[in-house]
């Protein structure tokens, strides 16, 4: 079974030179010759790695999780992302997508508690709750609570002057999408934040928690029961797949926190983007350089192939 390793450097700073992918196709186990996705920045060397034929899932995922790291140390501190898979099935027909800290740069319940004056509070706690140190549930609630008596209309406001997407987003999923994927934006942030990036990056669709607001059109202090978490985003990923008719190869997952573990574990490619060390740990694969197009490449897509967002 032919699997791929794609080595990705940022092209405005690319680092990856024909020395070192040659040195890395060499160290492969029966490493092909290396084929340029983008030249001087991304390369594939497919390779053959008998020792995961017959091995379970978790095996085999362990067996090219070693194989990353030891073509991380023979890359050294260049700035170069390896991703790992089977040859076959990289190009996926559908995307979950995490949104604050992963498709944005900022994570909206923060800048919100700006504007409350509670800024450093909650931001204490959402680093906890997605570092995985307290549970996600009562950790929004609590934070939600001090938001109470902001007017609704302030969320415009934290949009526009507050919300930059990550680069690369919007390629990501109009590429997708132009090649037929889904794409679902899934958040344990706030629809009244998801369903206008959704939009802007151009998702299919998007889920997320609901924020109360009263008669006179501010927040209550309360979300709406049952908070979307860890487990639906898991489950957004399970009916999704279930719903196209699609095998879990053909999924992929995207987060940076905690709560973003349990799919990134179910997807075919889960990926730890720019995440948390727990979240590291947990996911097959890792992004700590690139932007969101490090995605596609991870799918095989040339640079040529990318479709912009208008």
């Amino acid at each position: 079974m032919f699997y791929v390793a794609t080595l990705i450097s940022p092209p405005e700073r690319a680092a990856l030179t024909d020395t070192l992918a040659q040195q890395v196709a060499r160290y492969l186990p029966h490493g092909r010759p290396v084929d340029w996705l983008n030249p001087g920045a991304v390369a594939d060397i497919a390779f053959v790695l008998e020792e995961a034929e017959d091995s379970e899932r978790a095996e085999a995922e362990s067996l090219l999780r070693d194989l990353a790291q030891d073509i991380r140390d023979i890359i050294g501190g260049a700035p170069v992302d390896v991703v790992i898979q089977p040859h076959d099935g990289r190009r996926k027909k559908l995307l979950v997508a995490d949104m604050d800290s992963t498709m944005i740069g900022q994570e909206c319940i923060d800048e919100l508690a700006d504007f409350a004056g509670f800024k450093d509070r909650v931001a204490a706690i959402t680093e906890r709750a997605m570092r995985g140190e307290i549970a996600f549930e009562p950790a929004l609630r609590e934070r939600v609570a001090l938001l109470k008596g902001l007017p609704a209309s302030i969320i415009d406001t934290v949009i526009a002057k507050r919300i930059r997407l990550t680069p690369g987003g919007p390629t990501l999923v109009a590429t997708m999408r132009a090649h037929g994927a889904y794409t679902c934006l899934v958040s344990g942030g706030f629809t009244a934040f998801t369903a206008k990036l959704a939009a802007r990056i151009g998702f299919d669709e998007n889920r997320a928690n609901a924020l109360l607001v009263d008669a006179d059109g501010k927040l209550t202090g309360e979300v709406a029961e049952p908070i979307l978490g860890r487990d639906a985003k898991l489950a957004a990923l399970i009916a999704l797949r279930g719903q196209f008719k699609l095998n879990r190869e053909d999924t992929l997952a995207i987060g940076d926190g905690a709560n973003d573990i349990p799919m990134i574990k179910a997807a075919g490619l889960g990926v730890a983007f720019r995440a948390k060390p727990a979240v590291r740990d947990a996911a097959a694969t890792r992004i700590d350089y690139g932007d969101l197009t490090t995605l596609l490449y991870a799918q095989g897509y040339r640079r040529e192939e990318f479709v912009e967002r208008e």
